[in-house]
């Protein structure tokens, strides 16, 4: 099976490609080593191919093309592309997306022991620095390749790491695409947040408790993802739930990891 992962800046998308290399044989291939496999191809070092990557667009289509032809010539072997794009040009994989709020990939980024490139004076500094990278690489992959990676609708599984570790993600991945898998690769897209994403302390009142105490022991059952949608808003990086708040509720007071998501345009 293919599963091809890609994310917000500070997602912990590598984390996740690792513990499911690492647990379950997964053959990981960014779109780092794709690049040293065709510089190795073409007699070049990494650093030769990235300055030409720089001047010439032709270099990003090859990184491309040799991503579709490890898919195709491995069909039957566990693969996971870690790659903005990979999810464009794997024949059939399952596609995922990891969100994370801006202030969360922010702090996650300045804890990081990053390279001298990504670091930063101040968080306000990092917040902008990312969201200008962000964007710039939305406009640059719209020019070379006339998509949006940012559309959710391109992906299978949508799941947010705000405020869930990796080790459950993977797991949640996997069996999302065992699931998808099964059922024949079906053009169809899940969102996953955690309920902290769409309510807060400030939204409850006193009566909360007696109203929504049989959903909370309902809920409290569930490890993983609560078997409910929730009809959500969404502007920039908030959600606002349109329909669904006694859930949205009762799964935040259950400390439920995950529920589903419908943004409603």
């Amino acid at each position: 099976m293919h599963i091809t992962i890609t994310g917000n800046l500070g997602s912990g998308k590598s984390t996740i490609c690792k513990i499911l290399s690492e647990k379950h044989q997964y053959e990981i291939y960014s779109t780092g080593k794709v690049q040293r496999e065709l510089a190795r191809e073409m007699s070049m070092t990494t650093l030769e191919l990235n300055q030409l990557m720089r001047s010439n667009h032709k270099y990003d289509h090859m990184i491309d093309d040799a991503t579709a032809k490890i898919s195709k010539e491995n069909p039957d072997k566990n693969i996971i592309f870690d790659s903005r794009l990979a999810w464009n040009f794997v024949e059939k994989s399952f596609k995922v997306f990891v969100s994370v709020s801006l202030d969360e990939a922010v702090t996650r980024v300045m804890n990081d022991n990053r390279g001298k490139e990504e670091q930063y004076s101040s968080f306000e500094e990092a917040r902008k620095m990312l969201a200008e990278r962000a964007a710039t690489e939305r406009v640059r992959y719209q020019e070379i390749y006339k998509l949006n990676y940012m559309d959710y609708g391109n992906y299978n599984l949508i799941i947010d790491s705000t405020y869930c570790g990796p080790e459950k993600i993977a797991e949640i991945i996997l069996k999302e695409a065992k699931e998808h898998e099964k059922n024949g690769y079906p053009n169809t897209t899940k969102m996953f947040v955690s309920p902290k994403r769409l309510v807060g302390e400030d939204d409850f009142r006193s009566e909360d408790d007696g109203e929504l105490e049989h959903l909370i022991e309902e809920y409290s059952k569930e490890e993983l993802v609560l078997d409910i949608v929730i009809k959500v808003t969404k502007k920039d990086d908030v959600f606002t739930v349109v329909e669904g708040m006694k859930e949205a509720k009762a799964a935040y007071l259950a400390k439920v990891p995950y529920v589903q998501i419908l943004i409603m345009n």
